[in-house]
């Protein structure tokens, strides 16, 4: 006897095949777990990137996703240059995120940060030694004596 599983993707093809839309109610909506949520973030990110996206990957790798509530998230860029480019792009983004979780009515939108340079996390290793060579310039002499390369 062998044993067969429900296919989210099957069912949803088997209603597009008869012309219905799939009730909200019968789409999944498990629990959404913060970490596996922030892993699958950053997948789709560095796909981006293998994709050539460059500005969609810098804005998800940037920051942290803003948590707003359960089902609710926030991608935060610096500028509404940011926010025209992405916008047209997030519906992949959130259909891959909601297929991952497993939670259909997962939100994701776009807001302009308040403070875009306070919040930076480091893309490189460059930008964090220029980060930690302002509050220490000693760091330059530390380099150039030891012949240091930062390129990694």
């Amino acid at each position: 006897m062998t044993q067969s599983h429900i296919s989210i993707k099957k069912v949803l093809e088997d209603h597009k095949k008869q012309g219905e839309l799939v009730p909200e109610k019968e789409l999944p909506r498990d629990f959404i777990i913060l970490e596996q949520f922030k892993m699958y973030w950053k997948q789709f990110a560095y796909q981006l990137k293998d994709n050539g996206m460059e500005t969609f990957h810098h804005a998800l790798i940037k920051r942290d996703p803003l948590v707003i509530n359960d089902e609710l998230y926030a991608i935060v860029v610096d500028n509404q240059v940011q926010v025209d480019y992405i916008q047209p792009l997030l519906g992949d983004f959130i259909s891959f995120l909601r297929e991952k979780v497993n939670n259909f009515s997962l939100e994701v939108k776009l807001q302009i940060s308040d403070k875009p340079d306070e919040e930076v996390k480091y893309l490189t290793g460059k930008d964090k030694f220029a980060a930690m060579a302002r509050k220490n310039p000693n760091l330059h002499v530390l380099k150039s004596l030891f012949n240091l390369d930062i390129d990694f």
